[in-house]
Order: structure tokens, then sequence, then C-alpha cells
């Protein structure tokens, strides 16, 4: 590795770590400011949340849903054009997201996040997650959220 990809890799691993630490902190405009333009995709879900209005709307939400939403980083590995984070997601369920009655119970999940870049650029974050499991620690089925 060169030391032109080393700068590169510490400047991505520094703004992964800045995202994921203001998401923790529910500091979304720094969060935000991340991205060069904020894009998700959700994928047990097959959302697709694209600009910044509908990707703070999304952050309120999910937050509403659970107040206690955190994340912790178990690793990150670097790939040409991405930050690759597995983490342990934790969360209470106390409002809805998608009309269901909050069961007030706790999920704990691990997952994969793809923060995908161009040059140093930000330009989505992708996330894979066992959504069976989380609803079942949740007490809820997929027919409770449809």
């Amino acid at each position: 590795m060169t030391s032109t990809d080393d700068d590169l890799r510490a400047r991505r691993d520094k703004l992964v770590r800045e995202h994921m630490d203001s998401e923790n902190a529910f500091d979304f405009d720094t969060t935000l400011r991340t991205f060069d333009h904020p894009r998700y995709e959700i994928i047990a879900t097959g959302q697709v949340i694209e600009g910044a209005a509908d990707v703070l709307t999304y952050y309120e939400q999910t937050r509403a849903a659970f107040p206690d939403w955190h994340s912790e980083v178990v690793a990150l590995h670097h790939a040409d054009e991405a930050v690759i984070v597995e983490f342990t997601l934790r969360g209470t369920h106390q409002g809805s997201m998608f009309g269901e009655t909050p069961s007030n119970r706790s999920f704990t999940a691990q997952m994969a996040a793809f923060f995908l870049f161009e040059g140093d650029r930000l330009v989505c974050e992708r996330t894979y997650q066992d959504m069976a499991t989380i609803l079942n620690q949740l007490g809820l089925s997929g027919a409770d959220i449809a």
C-alpha cells in the first residue's frame, strides 16, 4: 500500500467513525455533513432513502421508535471503493415506525454497513441486517409492520 493509499484509507476511516459517532449522539447535522449526497440503501426492507430531507426524516423516525438506538463498531474493513463496518445495533421499541404498537422490548443485532465512496467522498451507506431476528426479539412479525 502506498502513502497515498494509506492517506485515503485514514480519511475514509475517520469519516466513517465520525458518521457513526454522530448517529449515536443523535447529532444528525454532523451525520448528514459526512455525505457528499446523503443516500441509504436498507437491503432488508428494500428502502432507498435519498437526499438530506428524506435521510433526516429516516433518522427522526428510527430514533423516535428506538430512542436508545446505539451502534457499536466491531470491525472496519477497507475495500477499493468502500469501508465495510461490522457493528452491533441495540435499541428498545418505544415508538411506532409502521403503525405497529410499540412492544417496549429491546433488540440486539449484528449488522454490516457498506460505506460506499467515490474517492474520499461518501456517497451511500448500504446496510444489511436480519430483520427476522430483530422482529422476533421485539415480539413482532412481518405482518405487524406490513
